[in-house]
């Protein structure tokens, strides 16, 4: 496998999977959130609130992607040019898609999936959807945008788990909720005490978002070490290395049954491109000895980075 091809098949991979988050998330408010006038964190709560204060005149697509193209400048500058074009793809299609799912979502459908079943079964369903859309876009390098951008910014110079910082901000949109006039579908204003009920579901929510972050995410980071023994070892080394680029230690050792010298290739990846590294040491030897252990707290190049507070 080339550069060139390795290169390609990795961005339509990650691309694709940023798509499935964005849809699962855009799915998750358009089911079972807007539908029951539930207020989520992030822009996109933001956006719900401007929604139903302006009786659906201001959809939250608009929202989303005004306010989301200014914190992308600021992430553009912290992140990468890498973060910044996948979160635009990622920003963009989800603006569309949250306007227009509205538009050409069967309202059976939704009623026979969210409206009928309570808002807390909403809630849980669509906190579920929405945690894992955010996962999939973050773990690819992208964003859903919002607080997400602001949490992977903070992330980066400290270390504050992504779902939790996400948590903190969420909290003070949904509490500014309770000061903004809400209209329901039938165009009546909600009462006051269903604006109460309302911002409790949208803790309820929140905590589902994090907690199904933080899960996705520490699941999706991973990593895996692999003790490799074979007579072919400098071909699997020079393999990992070319075609998988990543570093490869090989160590001096002693077969103690046979007493006769070898070398030892060790390797430590990401837990997702384990089975890619299989296929290729098969390739190569197919008798090779392999021994793979759960690792944690990787640190390094092309792993997690250190995070220390700076002295003052």
């Amino acid at each position: 496998m080339t550069l060139l091809k390795k290169n390609f098949w990795t961005g339509v991979k990650e691309y694709s999977l940023i798509t499935l988050g964005v849809l699962l998330y855009v799915t998750g408010w358009i089911i079972f959130l807007i539908p029951n006038n539930m207020v989520g964190g992030g822009v996109t709560g933001l956006g719900s609130i401007i929604q139903y204060a302006t009786g659906g005149a201001v959809k939250i697509g608009y929202t989303y992607f005004v306010v989301n193209a200014g914190l992308l400048v600021a992430a553009l500058f912290t992140l990468g040019r890498s973060f910044g074009a996948k979160s635009v793809y990622a920003i963009l299609l989800t603006s569309v898609a949250l306007n227009l799912g509205q538009e050409i979502f069967p309202h059976e459908i939704i009623r026979l999936l969210a409206l009928d079943n309570g808002k807390l079964m909403c809630t849980i369903s669509g906190g579920i959807m929405v945690g894992v859309g955010i996962g999939m876009s973050i773990s690819q390098g992208g964003s859903t945008g919002g607080t997400d951008i602001i949490a992977l910014i903070i992330n980066k110079y400290r270390n504050i788990s992504p779902g939790r910082m996400i948590l903190i901000l969420d909290a003070v949109i949904i509490l500014s909720s309770l000061f903004v006039p809400s209209f329901m579908a039938d165009g009546t204003r909600m009462p006051w005490p269903d604006k109460v009920t309302t911002v409790v579901y949208g803790f309820i929510l929140i905590t589902i978002v994090s907690t199904v972050l933080d899960l996705y995410l520490s699941g999706s980071r991973q990593s895996v070490q692999l003790i490799i023994l074979s007579p072919k070892h400098a071909e699997i080394a020079d393999a990992i290395t070319r075609d998988l680029h990543r570093g490869v230690t090989v160590l001096s050792g002693k077969g103690w049954y046979t007493k006769q010298d070898t070398e030892v290739v060790m390797v430590i990846t990401r837990k997702a491109d384990l089975n890619v590294f299989l296929k290729y040491i098969k390739t190569i030897d197919p008798n090779a000895f392999v021994s793979v252990s759960s690792v944690t707290g990787v640190y390094g190049k092309g792993f997690e980075t250190f995070k220390t507070t700076a002295k003052k």
